[in-house]
């Protein structure tokens, strides 16, 4: 055994105490440099996000003060004009390095179509990014910026996420007018293919799903023959397919339709950030349903319980009808905001509801059900009874493939 001395011990603690106390010094300091380093910017920019662009998934307005230099960029004129406003208002001197999407690399295509049966849309440019959401072929597309293959783009119901080359025709104003002049066709079998020729037994030229959109130039006695986006051809049955306009007009958002498209997907695979029959989510799984009835929703189940009329649960179901929408999550507490992190679809009958949870299923509220869900019970939050006029586009009024 080593004997301890005293003095040394003593020694020590003073510079154990004094190392700490320079610590703490160094941190307050530290703290006081980055208090001052703050831009008079700052608070500026901060408002003007707010207001312009409180959702990132739906508006871009990514700028830093640097000094008395703005960087970054949006996709927002009136945003970048409002700050400059703010900012001469407020007399503080700053050098503009905003860009203004789009920018000019894209050389005019500022819009794009979906070529292929469904284009995953990703978090950031590269593959291995998590899927963000997904569009189906014929869906435009207002392309912003290009990263090597990728281009950011925005969907129709304003989502914003990457996509790659292959999955879009890039086209400039006059190519988009064009397109969307030509006679449309909607795929409206769950799944399938077009092929090479008139021919079940043909080559295929791509697969289909449900949604897809393409333009008709010729039809037989059991085939559309029809072009893609990109200059492709191909057949498609004509069991398959309907007039556009023809499935605009015959769309009916009721009780027992909106049920019956949910129940056209039963036990297809839950897949994050899917909104097609090749997999969804919980909220591609709703937005699809509402999809096939001729409305658009918002992308996440976090915009889609800002929508609609809140039905009310307190007192039990009874107040429920098919079609309306459950949230689930966390509530409201100790300061954290309230986190939504599913939705479902009520459907009446034994307290059931239909979500994509693992697969498209059906299950209960009723605990003495045999479907009973007892875990999404327990983070239950409100329902929405959701109206045409409360959705992002009414397909019936505002075609958007047209």
């Amino acid at each position: 055994m080593i004997k301890k001395n005293p003095f040394v011990l003593l020694l020590l603690l003073v510079l154990s105490s004094c190392a700490g106390t320079q610590s703490t010094s160094s941190e307050t300091a530290a703290a006081a440099d980055a208090k001052a380093a703050v831009s008079p910017a700052q608070t500026h920019v901060d408002a003007v996000r707010q207001q312009y662009a409180p959702d990132k998934r739906v508006a871009l307005f990514d700028v830093k003060p640097n000094g008395d230099v703005l960087r970054g960029e949006t996709n927002m004129p009136e945003a970048k004009t409002d700050l400059m406003q703010r900012l001469q208002a407020a007399n503080i001197a700053f050098v503009d390095s905003i860009q203004v999407l789009p920018e000019a690399a894209l050389d005019g295509k500022h819009q794009a179509i979906v070529t292929i049966s469904v284009a995953n849309l990703r978090s950031q440019p590269k593959h291995s990014a998590e899927l963000a959401t997904q569009a189906t072929m014929g869906t435009p597309l207002q392309v912003w910026k290009k990263d090597d293959g990728w281009y950011l783009v925005q969907t129709p119901d304003k989502y914003l996420a990457w996509v790659d080359y292959g999955g879009i025709a890039l086209m400039d104003e006059t190519a988009f007018n064009n397109w969307q002049q030509g006679k449309k066709l909607i795929y409206t079998k769950t799944y399938g293919f077009a092929h090479a020729s008139a021919d079940k037994n043909a080559t295929t030229v791509s697969d289909m799903v449900y949604g897809d959109v393409m333009v008709l130039k010729n039809k037989t006695k059991d085939y559309y023959e029809v072009a893609f986006p990109d200059g492709r051809t191909g057949f498609v049955s004509t069991a398959e397919a309907m007039d556009f306009k023809e499935w605009v007009a015959t769309r009916k958002p009721t009780e027992e339709n909106l049920v019956a498209s949910g129940k056209e997907m039963l036990g297809m695979p839950y897949l994050w950030g899917g909104t097609s029959v090749k997999g969804m989510d919980c909220s591609g799984f709703t937005k699809t349903i509402f999809f096939m009835n001729g409305l658009v929703l918002p992308r996440d189940a976090s915009q889609q319980i800002h929508i609609g009329e809140l039905v009310n649960t307190d007192k039990g179901w009874d107040e429920l009808r098919p079609g309306d929408l459950l949230f689930f999550g966390v509530p409201a507490k100790d300061g954290k905001s309230e986190r939504v992190v599913h939705v479902g679809m009520w459907i009446g009958g034994n307290q059931e509801f239909i979500h994509s949870a693992g697969r498209v299923r059906i299950n209960s509220m009723n605990p003495n059900a045999a479907n009973h869900d007892a875990f999404e019970l327990g983070r239950f939050l409100r329902a929405k009874r959701i109206s045409p006029e409360a959705t992002l586009v009414d397909l019936r009024e505002k075609p958007l493939y047209e």
